[in-house]
Order: structure tokens, then sequence, then C-alpha cells
């Protein structure tokens, strides 16, 4: 007779985190191509920002209006729509599973996500037509919103 194991998890973390509502967008282009500039400085004003290359593409988080105006390279994709979750850091890099904490609920909610780390904290990406279920997922797995921003 088989032995079944069942996996209870627990969310170890009970993070604070805040709503930064300005659109975002999530750009892919090829993983040789040069950081456009002219969508860089465009993104200068946005609440976050980010480029990550790996050996299959160059991916870039802007604001959404960086990606009006003819900003993005030909051949460029990209995804518009979504906002960010800022957790409330900073975490130290000793500090295991603060990022499972927080997207458990999200997975269990199925609200795809996208994630951005830096050095003091995290930001997770939602699509922004999916915060109130983010919000009562999150709250419901005891996160506090701190921010003016409820749905």
């Amino acid at each position: 007779m088989a032995a079944v194991v069942i996996f209870q998890f627990a969310v170890p973390h009970h993070l604070q985190f805040r709503v930064l509502p300005q659109p975002l967008a999530i750009c892919r282009l090829a993983p040789n191509a040069d950081i456009p500039s002219r969508l860089l400085d465009a993104a200068s004003s946005a609440l976050v920002c980010a480029v990550v290359r790996t050996p299959d593409e160059l991916s870039l988080v802007v604001s959404e209006e960086a990606c009006s105006e003819g900003r993005l390279p030909p051949g460029a994709l990209a995804e518009l729509g979504w906002i960010a979750l800022q957790l409330r850091g900073p975490f130290p890099f000793s500090l295991t599973g603060v990022l499972a904490s927080f997207l458990q609920p999200l997975a269990e909610a199925k609200i795809p996500i996208f994630a951005i780390s830096t050095f003091d904290t995290d930001c997770v990406l939602i699509k922004r037509e999916q915060l109130p279920q983010a919000i009562s997922a999150l709250s419901a797995a005891g996160h506090e919103n701190i921010s003016e921003e409820t749905a």
C-alpha cells in the first residue's frame, strides 16, 4: 500500500504591501538587442522600472506611457495593463520564504504574476483588473494593504 503524503503550506510571513497604481508594461526584446535608451528615458519617471537580460531574451518593465509614440524598437513585444504591489522591506538576504508567502494566496486565487526583486524588497506585478481579487486573497492570508488604493 502506497503512503499518501499531504503537504500543507502555512504562510510563514504576514507582510505589508502597497499598490503602485501606475500602469506598467512588460516588454520582450531579442536577447542581443541594445537596451533602447529612448524607452528608458521615458521610463525615468516610472514608479517601477526593471531591465533583465538572459541568454534567451531582454525584458523590460516600464510605464505604459514609455511604450507610446513608437518608442519600442521593431520586433519588440509589449504586454500592457500591469500594476505593481510593492512589499514593505527591507528584507535581509538570509530571510527565506518572503516571496513564497506573498505568492501563495495569489496562486490559489489563480492570479498570474510577474515578480521583480530589488536589493531591499520585492514587487509583484498583476493585471490591473485583478486588483480587487488580489487584495481580497492577500488580506485573507494575513497580508496588509498599507496603500490608499484598495481596489
